[in-house]
This record gives C-alpha cells, structure tokens and sequence, in this order.
C-alpha cells in the first residue's frame, strides 16, 4: 500500500528520482554540446582531446566502486542528495580548464560524482519501484533521455548565440542544483529493519501472471501487504530465499554481462553512427546526424511506455523482443547502403535498446538481499567498464578491417541480450519450486 504522506510519499518519490535522472541527462546534454568549445579553450589536437575525454568513464567505474562501499551504509536518499549536488557542480568545471591537465582532472571529478549519484539514484529507484509493487524504473529512466536531448539544444543554442564555455555550463550546473535541491526533500528515506527480522528476499518476485511484485530487500524497502500476498494462489508454492554468495554472484556476473552489452550498443550509436554514415555511406554531416537522433527520440519513447509493457507482458518476454528488436536494427543499418534505411535501422536499434538497461540495473538491485547496494554497484560497475572500453575498442578494430565490419560486433551483444533475458526472469529450484528468485544464470550463459 502506497504511502499517503507528504514527504516520504511514494508518488513524489518517483518525481524526484525522475528529476535527478533528467538532470543528469541535462548536464551531459549541454556538456557534449560545448565539447568542441572545450577543445578549443584547453588547445587540444583530436587526439589529446579523445585522452581528456576517456577520464570520464575511468570516473564513472570508480564512482560506481565508491558507491558499492556507501549506499548501503549512508543509505541511497541521503547519497543521492549529495552526489546529486556535487555533480551539478562539478558540471561547470570544464569551464575553467585551459589546458589538458586541468579538463581531464575535471572530467574526472564530473566522472566520479556521477558514477557514485547514477548507483544510488538507481537504488533509491528499486525502492520506489517496490513501494508501488508495479514496474516504473524505466520511465525513470526516460527522463535522462529527455534531459540528453533538452540539454543537447540548450547547448548548441548557447553555442549559436555566442556564449561562452563557462557561462553556458553554469547555466546548466545551477539549473540543476535548484532541481535536485528540491526534488531531494522527497526522495524515499531509509526505514530501519526490526532486529532478528530477516533482510529479505533475492531478487525480484513475479507474480503467476509475469507482472512485479513487492520485494522486501533492504533496498528494495516495503515488505508486501498481506492483501498482495493473498493474491498468489495457494497452489504456488514460494521457496524463502537462502543466500548463496556463489549465487548472488554468477547473477551479479550474468545481470553485469547484460549490462556490457547494453552499454557498449549505446555508446557506440553515439560515437560512430554519424561516423558510419558519413564516411561510409557518403552523406552530408547533417542528414548523417538524424541517425543518432533518430535513436535517441525512440530510446526516449521506449523508456516512456517499458513499465507498461513489463507490466502486461513480464520482463523476460519484452526484454527478449527487445533483444531481437535491437538485433535486426543493426543488422538491417549494416546492410544496405540506402541512409533512409540506416536510419530507420538505428530508429529501430534504439527502440530495441530502451528498456535493458533500465532493467538490468533494476535487477542489480535486487539481487544481493545482505547488500543490496552493492550488488547494484557491482552490475552498474560491470556496465560503465564496457561504456568505458567498447567505443574504443571498436575504432582499434575499425582501422584494421573497416568500420562496417567493425559494427557488426552489434549485432551479437544486441543478440545476446535476446538469449540471455531469462537472467531477469523468475527461476525455479530443482524441485520446481518458485524462489524469490535467484536468476537462472544457465539461460544468462554463466555456469
């Protein structure tokens, strides 16, 4: 049952995680907008500025590790605030950097407080997503989409207008802070366990029909009601959950390979699709720019409509269709050389995209019950090291056999999001009983 209050509700709860994420995506929007501005301010070459710029995603895996040690401990509402603040302020200390040093010590900085805010912001969103006893992570999410994009304009309007690289940062730092300072009065406050009571179950509950149920992790907070329980027929019978560190960790592995898959897709519709059109295809730098676009406006839209597929379907199922959506994306963007099909190739690559990450970093959550933090950390840490070194990977390999070919290491991670979906989905033990689940890591490809 909801909670009614005003502070501690659940329904401002979700706003509030929701416009932590939009921030985030807000400050990165107009940051990667000003880039060229903050190449030009430090006096970096294209290489120098790839080396500054590759301090960010070494932030965010350390971040990410900070956060395995705090959230648990400080609570994710309280680190959530302060990450939250630090990171839009550190937002503006590109703009003070006039040499390589300087900005790559401040990405860095923007690198560790995000990594450490997007763990905790993702954890406090488990709470909130149990508290409502339905799926509502992935439109969460949709707000760092729609921020991305809001920021991007926002930032190339700064730039068209002639405002400098400190000025335009500020801008979005202290809009930001104004945001986050308000949305962290009605974040969920952590709720101390009665002593001798156990921490909960693993994982997530599904109930028969595939749909979410209530989780009672220390993260994931309230315990369902007796009316909730009530609904599970008596003839499904509901195996208490024994940890297993053995276990808890091939389902951190398996949930932090899917999350590698995801990311690496991501981030290389973002560095290379323009690249690839191009250069490969021929078009003009505009018409080049579409396909991003066009995989960011789907990846927002997915966001905003997954809670309601999960909730119909069951995770599993979308996450499956999602893997295969993504799969004939790329595969259909790779082969031709007509931009019109590309572009609706990565339309449908992001649309395929949108909701796995949100989702696995759910279940990250989820699936330590001792140290529910942690495992999350762990998951979004696994992902960030992908973020980090997949781009990179795939321009080695491109000077060596060609972008195209390069890019068509797509089309497996995208597929093996499609086999692997079961990683997320309601396991049995060896009698047949439903656990309160441990994944089946078998389906996930970990043995």
């Amino acid at each position: 049952m909801r909670n009614s209050g005003r502070r501690g509700a659940v329904g401002p709860a979700r706003w509030a995680v929701s416009a932590h994420f939009l921030i985030m995506g807000w400050c990165s929007g107009v940051w990667l907008a000003r880039v060229p501005a903050a190449k030009t301010q430090a006096h970096l070459s294209d290489g120098t500025l790839g080396i500054a710029l590759f301090a960010v995603p070494v932030g965010l895996v350390l971040g990410a590790a900070l956060a395995e040690r705090l959230v648990d401990r400080a609570g994710s509402s309280v680190l959530v605030r302060v990450t939250g603040l630090a990171s839009c302020v550190g937002t503006t200390l590109p703009g003070f950097a006039h040499n390589l040093p300087v900005l790559m010590a401040a990405l860095f900085v923007i690198g560790v407080a995000v990594g450490t805010l997007d763990v905790s912001q993702n954890a406090q969103g488990v709470r909130v997503e149990a508290a409502y006893g339905r799926p509502v992570m992935t439109s969460m999410h949709a707000f760092y989409s729609l921020g991305a994009i809001l920021g991007s304009l926002a930032g190339g309007g700064f730039a068209l207008a002639g405002i400098g690289l400190l000025p335009s940062l500020a801008a979005a730092g202290i809009t930001g802070l104004i945001v986050d300072a308000t949305a962290g009065f009605w974040l969920l406050p952590e709720t101390p366990e009665p002593p001798n009571e156990p921490r909960g179950t693993q994982g997530q509950l599904y109930w028969p029909d595939g749909t979410q149920g209530q989780n009672d992790s220390g993260l994931a907070a309230p315990r369902a009601s007796s009316e909730a329980l009530a609904t599970v027929p008596s003839s499904t019978q509901v195996t208490p959950a024994v940890v297993d560190r053995r276990q808890v960790r091939r389902l951190v592995l398996a949930l932090g390979v899917l999350g590698i898959c995801g990311l690496i897709c991501e981030g290389a519709a973002g560095d290379w699709s323009a690249v690839y059109l191009r250069d490969n295809l021929g078009t003009s730098a505009g018409l080049a720019a579409f396909g991003f676009a066009a995989f960011s406006v789907t990846m927002t839209v997915g966001r905003a409509v997954g809670d309601r597929l999960i909730h119909r379907f069951g995770v599993v199922t979308v996450i499956r269709t999602s893997g295969v959506i993504a799969t004939a994306g790329i595969a259909l963007a790779l082969s031709t050389r007509v931009p019109a099909v590309t572009i609706a190739g990565f339309t449908a690559f992001g649309a395929g995209l949108s909701i796995v990450v949100p989702q696995v970093f759910a279940a990250g959550g989820r699936a330590d019950p001792e140290r529910p933090g942690s495992g999350l950390a762990r998951v979004v840490g696994l992902g960030y090291t992908g973020m980090a070194a997949g781009p990179a990977i795939i321009g080695v390999v491109a000077n060596q056999i060609g972008l195209h070919l390069a890019l068509v290491v797509l089309v497996v991670l995208a597929a093996w999001i499609a086999v692997a979906a079961s990683a997320l989905g309601e396991p049995r033990n060896r009698s047949g009983k439903l656990i309160s689940p441990i994944a089946d890591q078998k389906a996930a490809g970990i043995p």
